[in-house]
């Protein structure tokens, strides 16, 4: 009895640990100004980039993750609206097909000539791989402003790719990654582009 028990306890660790996804690499880019003495400080509310749709159940849910984030780094939340400093933020996702590399049919035409006789052979390949799987490409960008004057303080963009059947590819597990990824190291060097696993 005790060795089936350990044995279930194995098999759910190991369970776990399959739900356990390592995003892949993530591309971080941030922008600056040389004073960083507001950056992390007072209070700030996330709030939509002109074009974005609030009302979207994953804006929502980036908006949830990049709070979470600015809290970490020493914000305080404010309501929509008002705040000191304003966070507008912007996801953009698109899915796209990407191509074999050539085409299922490939034809090739050799030829040999010697003592022993001479020939021409014609040969036909085909391409038996499945079609590629489509992929997935997200896009994170926040840019930090004083609320009054609209000067930018910082902004940064985070993006990834992965195939469609990712659990990556779907909101609940990207936002998270993602908006930890764009803040690690807050505020980090301007102009620097850098991978996050």
């Amino acid at each position: 009895m005790r060795s089936l028990r350990i044995a279930a306890i194995a098999l759910g660790a190991q369970a776990l640990s399959g739900c356990v996804t390592p995003v892949g690499p993530v591309q971080v880019t941030r922008f600056h100004t040389g004073d960083l003495s507001q950056l992390g400080r007072g209070t700030i509310a996330v709030e939509p980039a002109p074009g974005s749709d609030a009302g979207s159940l994953e804006w929502q849910t980036y908006r949830g993750a990049v709070m979470h984030e600015l809290v970490k780094i020493g914000y305080t939340e404010a309501a929509p609206g008002s705040g000191a400093q304003v966070a507008l933020m912007r996801v953009a996702r698109s899915t796209y097909q990407p191509d074999r590399g050539s085409g299922p049919v490939s034809v090739g035409v050799g030829g040999s000539t010697g003592s022993y006789g001479s020939g021409v052979g014609v040969g036909v390949g085909i391409d038996l791989s499945p079609k590629p799987k489509a992929l997935v490409d997200t896009e994170l960008a926040v840019s930090i402003r004083e609320r009054t004057s609209s000067k930018v303080l910082w902004e940064g963009r985070a993006g990834f790719t992965v195939g469609s059947g990712s659990p990556l590819a779907t909101t609940g597990l990207a936002a998270p990654k993602m908006a930890q990824a764009l803040f690690q190291g807050f505020p980090g060097n301007s102009g620097e582009t850098i991978e996050v696993r």
